[in-house]
Formats: structure tokens, sequence, C-alpha cells
């Protein structure tokens, strides 16, 4: 990234994290995706019971990899089939932490996110102690209206293409609000404010991560 833009994005990301702040979040600035595990490491207590979402940003940053230390009793969605992944889905919400990304993260503190089965969404909302949530400078969007335009025009588009959906915005590049059987854009949420402070952790990097 260009040191100019790279700079406007670090000051984006301040002011974003300071709205967080105010909302009752955590929020942390880093420089690019090799600071994020450092700071896991700070943040995830040793022995502690973990899980995540499916994220191209955790891979991006080699989260899943570092889960898999031994370090941590890491519910591994990827270790399990059937119908033991949705077990694995409900045990997520007896977690110590839980770690994930955001779709977007608005100028005003507030996170936007959208599921196929819920589940994530679900455990950001409630049941894990602790969610710590890493976001790409990408993905800091002005206001809700901006994050929606982003999920519809690249975010929905890219992951159902990823997961070899057979939806129309996988054709066309483009959310059309579809009834497909196989739609990943289910359940909406918007986390403005945290009832528990400090309970939402967001790790913001000047770098672009996931879609």
């Amino acid at each position: 990234m260009n040191e100019y833009v790279k700079e406007v994005a670090q000051q984006r990301m301040e002011r974003t994290a300071q709205a967080l702040r105010k909302n009752q979040m955590e929020a942390y600035c880093v420089d690019c995706a090799a600071d994020v595990l450092p700071l896991l490491k700070t943040l995830i207590a040793p022995g502690a019971c973990v899980s995540m979402g499916g994220s191209v940003s955790l891979q991006e940053c080699g989260v899943p990899a570092f889960l898999r230390t031994g370090d941590y009793e890491f519910l591994d969605r990827e270790a399990v089939t059937g119908d033991a992944v949705g077990e694995l889905y409900r045990k997520a919400f007896f977690a110590d932490y839980y770690l994930s990304s955001a779709n977007a993260v608005t100028e005003q503190g507030e996170i936007f996110n959208v599921d196929g089965n819920g589940n994530r969404v679900a455990a950001l909302a409630f049941g894990p102690q602790n969610v710590i949530l890493v976001v790409g400078c990408n993905k800091i969007v002005e206001d809700l209206h901006e994050a929606h335009r982003r999920l519809r025009h690249l975010a929905a588009p890219a992951n159902t293409k990823r997961l070899n959906r057979n939806t129309p915005c996988a054709k066309t590049g483009i959310c059309a609000d579809c009834r497909s059987p196989e739609r990943i854009c289910c359940t909406y949420t918007v986390q403005r404010f945290s009832k528990t402070p400090g309970r939402i952790k967001v790790i913001l990097v000047a770098e672009p991560l996931g879609y």
C-alpha cells in the first residue's frame, strides 16, 4: 500500500477505534496482518476454550493454524463433519473466546454482519465471554448505508463464488435479494453498543483483509 494511502487509512482506523471505545468495545490498531497473532497472544489466555467463525480475514492472518498449536482448547470447525458441525456451532456459545471478522465496521463504531446459518452472528451477539474481531481497513465504511452497499456489491458475490453457491450474485457479481435455497445473506445484525464493557474487542488492520 502506498505510504500516503496507508497514512489516510490509519487516520480512519483511529477515528473508528475511538468510536468503538465510546460504544464500550475495546479497539486496537495494527500496521499489518503480521501484527495480529502477537496481539492475539496477549488477549487470549493459555488453555482457554476458543471458537471461530468462517473468515477469510482470519485465514489470511494465520489464525486457525495459531489456534491449533495446542495452547488452547480449539473448537475446530474444519476437524468435524456431518451432524458434528451443528453440535460444534452450539458449543461455541460456551467458549471463552470467539474469533471472527466483520462484513463492515462504520466510523460511528457500529459492527455490521450478515450470516447464512446464523451461528456466527448469534455467537457475536451472545454467549462467548469474549469476542475478538479482526477487520482489515478495507471494511471500514462511513455508515450503515455504505455497509449494505459493500455487502451487495462485493462481500456477498465474492463469498458465494468462494463457497461455490448457485445464487444470482455468484453469476452477476451483484446482490439480487434472491430467494435461492443457497442464499448466504439470511440474518443481518448491527452491534451499536456493548452491554458488557470490553466483551467485544476489534483489531483494525492497516491492510486489506478478506472481502
